[in-house]
């Protein structure tokens, strides 16, 4: 079993990173963790999180006040997920943030 691990920066800030950790045999992906994280006044803080633990893929979306919702979701595989989970960060880190900012701060 070979351990995968990375951080790949999405704006040139420095300020919004996507983590991954993953466990792959062979080919296969057999666990991971794919999450989305801000520096916000100085602190790196967990804002939205893909992963298998619990023994099925989900999305945490975790709010500012440390809170989290929880959705189960189905891909067919772990290989698809964890494709998936990378795009959709990629994709929407900043709708991501600005929820949370929204939250943290207290604007709608």
């Amino acid at each position: 079993m070979k351990n995968i691990e990375y951080v790949f920066f999405l704006s040139s800030s420095m300020k919004n990173r996507l983590r991954v950790q993953a466990d792959k045999d062979k080919n296969k992906i057999v666990g991971f963790v794919v999450q989305y994280e801000a520096k916000i006044v100085n602190k790196w803080h967990t804002i939205v999180r893909y992963d298998t633990k619990h023994g099925f893929f989900h999305r945490d979306l975790i709010h500012s006040d440390g809170s989290t919702d929880k959705e189960p979701l189905s891909m067919g595989n772990y290989n698809l997920s964890m494709t998936f989970a990378t795009n959709d960060i990629k994709q929407n880190w900043q709708k991501y943030r600005q929820r949370f900012e929204e939250e943290l701060y207290g604007r709608n």
